[in-house]
């Protein structure tokens, strides 16, 4: 009995992603990098370890000071709205800030081209020799690049600019703002939940396993170490909320 592969191996790639498609009938592997989820992956991290431990630093703060439980959850809340929208701002400014810098950069360089093109095509072979090209074949290799798209030659091999890299205000804010009211909403759960006798136990114990959690899941998307992740998140999130109770409860036995 014959078994035509053939047709199962059709099958087969046509549940594959379209770029692994794309790479296999090119008789080349597909590699998978996590560099191009730097962007909204920093910002998503930030904010949901930023709702999670300012969140809970401004619960236990508060309850540590002698505070209602109706007014801790007032103050949690409050300090969601204002977190969030706080991240947001920020982030879209300071990266924002970053967009301009790259497009005064870019602006410069385009400038540069059209004033002095084989002034730049030897700086452009000159960062090719440096990396190991034979300096006639490092010219031959600018020549090209830059008859292709000259000033994306530079932008990415001079000044260090790509696509995966490059500034996303809009994303990084809506990001931001996101994660962190996720992040907030969890002590804020427990808050709503849990006695008021052993309100701040709770929300301590809940608050570090959430942090470890983040720790471990922004690592493994990341590629990194999962352990070193959720230890460096846990730890730094318990100073923080250690902190901050010690402050709440110095200024209620001080009031």
């Amino acid at each position: 009995m014959v078994i035509d592969t053939s047709t199962k191996t059709a099958a087969s790639d046509r549940t594959l992603p379209l770029r692994r498609r794309f790479a296999k009938a090119m008789g080349r592997h597909a590699e998978h990098h996590r560099s191009d989820r730097i962007g909204w992956l920093r910002a998503a991290v930030l904010g949901a370890n930023d709702g999670i431990v300012s969140t809970a630093s401004l619960v236990l703060g508060v309850a540590a000071a002698g505070a209602e439980p109706r007014a801790i959850l007032l103050a949690s809340v409050s300090g969601l709205i204002a977190g969030a929208m706080s991240m947001a701002a920020g982030e879209f400014v300071s990266v924002h800030s970053q967009e301009d810098t790259e497009k005064a950069d870019l602006a410069r360089e385009r400038s540069e081209l059209g004033q002095d093109p084989a002034g730049e095509r030897r700086e452009l072979a000159g960062i090719y020799a440096r990396r190991g090209l034979d300096p006639s074949l490092a010219d031959e290799v600018a020549g090209k690049l830059m008859a292709h798209d000259a000033l994306g030659a530079h932008a990415r091999d001079e000044l260090g600019l790509s696509g995966t890299t490059a500034a996303r205000p809009t994303q990084a804010a809506l990001a931001s703002a996101a994660s962190f009211s996720v992040g907030a909403v969890l002590p804020i759960a427990v808050v709503a939940t849990a006695s008021s006798a052993h309100l701040i136990l709770w929300v301590s114990v809940s608050s570090l396993t959430f942090l470890a959690g983040l720790g471990a899941l922004s690592a493994r998307v990341g590629g990194a170490q999962v352990w070193i992740g959720t230890w460096r998140v846990a730890f730094w999130g318990a100073v923080a909320m250690g902190v901050t109770a010690g402050a709440g409860a110095l200024f209620g036995v001080v009031a």
